[in-house]
């Protein structure tokens, strides 16, 4: 799968079949569904559900929170764009 046809998904009512939860949760997010990607990253107990959380909480604006699951994930607090970071999440975990 790419990065275009991952996006294109987002236009289905399903995800797609097959991908992992760091993918689920971000196809979520990219639906506009912030609860259920958030519900979804709580339970990667990973650095990379670290990164998935504190990207959730950043869009949010719980910038501390946020902070806090940056340091978790072993990440700087990003100076890109949601846009872009979410496009880095997802090109990361395709």
């Amino acid at each position: 799968m790419t990065f275009d046809s991952f996006k294109k998904s987002i236009d289905s009512v399903e995800p797609p079949k097959g991908i992992d939860t760091r993918l689920r949760a971000l196809w979520y997010d990219g639906k506009g569904d912030w609860h259920m990607a958030h519900t979804i990253a709580q339970d990667i107990n990973t650095t990379d559900g670290s990164w998935i959380h504190a990207y959730l909480h950043r869009k949010e604006g719980d910038e501390g929170n946020a902070a806090y699951w940056y340091r978790r994930a072993g990440k700087r607090f990003p100076d890109i764009t949601l846009d872009e970071e979410w496009k880095a999440l997802v090109e990361e975990f395709l």
